[in-house]
């Protein structure tokens, strides 16, 4: 007889007891619709995660109108600085959950946003605000870009392996929307005093000749009180799961894993690339087509990004992630080739429409890639967990469950974290590449040799006849 998980109302109900998701006849009767309320609420929570950690990619871009004196690289440094701590908070969170359990990390972690979001809310209205007081709330926004680790890693142990790619994808794809959501809805926030006498005073701005009012702050106080409701949701509805438990020590297993250091290639490669474009793309649309506004564009690449990631999942689900992923970086390296041709110094002599649109499509191939990545992480070390495991075994089958789904978890936040400094390196390459050659050409010749890198990387370990680890 399946035994079956007390879910008792309170607080101390939170904890999962007993939590067999493989068990089909407790996923049936239970599990299934609690991990999806967990599911539910913990993508609010990471698409405000996002949506903070992107923020300044906005408001940088205004501060010189509001009178703040910062030059045109302190400009810059403000809008790299949260994914570089973004990306070293990743490395943190990706241990997190085991120690503090999921409810309660989901829940801190979420209000630790309300930090940089009032911070910067008031800081902006203020334009003698000092640089290290503006680079440090900069560096504060990483709290967001963290925990993305933290939440990945959560929802994996709520979901049965065949599971796990669609539950991901939806997870991080539905959370991915607050970098475009963010680039989009700032703009029009600002111009309205929404908060009233609790926003504070408008800014004077000159636009096109004329003065207008701005109400700066409303880009980062309009996430406060969907922060406050998305923390309170996470503490009272989601769960923590007992088995989920884990030391540091017992985590830590994954820096001796092989498969640990090559998935980090490899999503480094997906969304790395997702996060890097992301952050580059509206820079270099306006240095290859000046007479081209990109604010106009720019939004749209990370929303098809983000939108197209629980495909990417629910395909690596149906196909294998490793099939999906392997074709999906030829696609990438295709695609650069496009950006290639279409540059105003390339064969085409200069499209924005061609050149948009391959960008277009990188972004796509990122979501999928995001996607099936993700999925194969959960499955390479459950299976790699269960070889020479009797499955008659129950009592076997059952820890050796355990230990690849923690190890797992924990490759799903470091590789996450080590794949976030492509928010930084990619808008880099660009900057360095325009300074050193004129022009972007060398970074995108780059990023298709590490595409070719990660093709072979996926074929020869995942994805040929008789690879040694297919999933």
């Amino acid at each position: 007889m399946t035994p079956t998980a007390s879910l008792p109302t309170g607080r101390s109900g939170r904890v999962l007891t007993i939590w067999t998701p493989e068990d089909k006849t407790f996923w049936e009767q239970q599990g299934e619709a609690v991990a999806k309320i967990n599911l539910w609420i913990s993508v609010p929570a990471l698409f405000l995660a996002f949506a903070v950690w992107q923020v300044w990619s906005v408001v940088a871009v205004g501060l010189p109108g509001l009178g703040f004196k910062y030059s045109t690289n302190q400009l810059f440094w403000l809008a790299a600085a949260p994914a570089l701590s973004g990306a070293t908070l990743r490395i943190f969170y990706s241990f997190i959950v085991p120690l503090v359990g999921g409810r309660r990390w989901t829940a801190i972690s979420t209000a630790t946003l309300l930090i940089p979001a009032i911070g910067i809310g008031y800081a902006v209205q203020d334009n003698t605000t000092s640089y290290p007081t503006m680079l440090m709330l900069a560096l504060l926004c990483g709290l967001g870009g963290g925990n993305f680790s933290s939440s990945m890693a959560n929802i994996s142990f709520f979901f049965p392996k065949e599971r796990k790619g669609s539950a991901l994808g939806v997870n991080a794809g539905l959370g991915n929307l607050g970098v475009s959501v963010v680039q989009f809805l700032s703009p029009l926030v600002i111009t309205a005093g929404v908060f009233g006498v609790l926003g504070g005073d408008p800014q004077t701005i000159t636009k096109n000749g004329q003065q207008m009012q701005v109400w700066t702050q409303n880009a980062a106080f309009i996430w406060v009180p969907w922060i406050l409701l998305a923390s309170l949701a996470a503490w009272f509805g989601m769960n923590d799961i007992a088995d989920a438990k884990a030391s540091f020590a017992t985590q830590a297993t994954i820096f001796r894993r092989k498969h640990n250091w090559l998935m980090c290639v490899l999503y480094l490669g997906t969304f790395g690339s997702f996060i890097g474009y992301a952050a580059g793309f509206p820079l270099l649309i306006k240095s290859q087509f000046p007479d081209v506004n990109p604010l106009a564009y720019a939004w749209l690449g990370p929303l098809v990004g983000a939108v197209i990631r629980p495909f990417g999942g629910w395909l690596a689900d149906k196909m294998g992630g490793a099939r999906v992923t392997f074709w999906n970086f030829i696609v990438m390296a295709l695609a650069v080739g496009g950006v290639l041709y279409f540059l105003p110094s390339g064969p085409s002599g200069g499209s924005f429409t061609g050149f948009f649109l391959m960008f277009l499509v990188l972004f796509l191939t990122t979501g999928i890639g995001n996607g099936s990545t993700f999925r194969m992480i959960p499955v390479i070390f459950l299976n790699q967990a269960m070889q020479g495991v009797n499955p008659a075994d129950k009592e076997a089958v059952a820890r050796a469950t355990k230990d690849g789904n923690t190890e797992g978890a924990a490759t799903l936040g470091f590789t996450a974290a080590m794949a976030a400094y492509g928010g930084f390196f990619i808008p880099k390459s660009y900057g360095t590449s325009i300074s050193m050659t004129g022009g972007p050409e060398a970074a995108l010749y780059i990023f298709i040799v590490f595409y070719l890198i990660c093709i072979g990387i996926t074929w020869w370990h995942y994805a040929r006849r008789n690879a040694p680890m297919p999933c």
